[in-house]
């Protein structure tokens, strides 16, 4: 039996793709909110005009040294954005991974992101790449 999630909200498939026919691929329930979280994170507030508080503000910290007080920051900047701009969600939890050294060698760390849709009570988790150091790849 099929469940009509429609309640959940349709949008653009990001990034945008469009069809052979010209029309715009269109993503619906819960690909529509990951792809919101995914799209609510990696805006910075002010890159909206008509919305300016809109964003998550992770690219203010792309040079900061990650530590405990810094993946504290991270993740206070994740939940309150989420709170704020995606209400179909409750965040469950938000694990910040900066243990893995390849990773930080690299300028990465993982947010993992534990999260419950609100209308149907149903689990998610991302993992959402955060690259705190850019041009790490750069040789001089």
């Amino acid at each position: 039996m099929a469940t009509d999630k429609s309640f959940l909200g349709t949008g653009w498939a990001f990034p945008p793709q469009f069809n052979i026919n010209g029309s715009v691929k269109r993503v619906s329930a819960e690909e529509d909110i990951r792809e919101s979280l995914y799209i609510l994170l990696s805006t910075h507030p002010g890159e909206r005009i008509m919305q300016p508080t809109y964003g998550c503000g992770l690219k203010a910290h792309v040079f900061e040294e990650i530590d405990e007080t810094e993946i504290t920051v991270i993740t206070d900047l994740v939940r309150r954005a989420i709170l704020f701009f995606e209400p179909r969600v409750i965040v469950e939890h938000i694990d910040v991974d900066s243990e893995n050294e390849n990773d930080r060698a690299n300028g990465l760390i993982q947010i993992y992101i534990t999260y419950i849709v609100r209308s149907t009570n149903n689990r998610h988790n991302i993992v959402y790449p955060f690259y705190f150091t850019e041009g790490t790849n750069v040789r001089i």
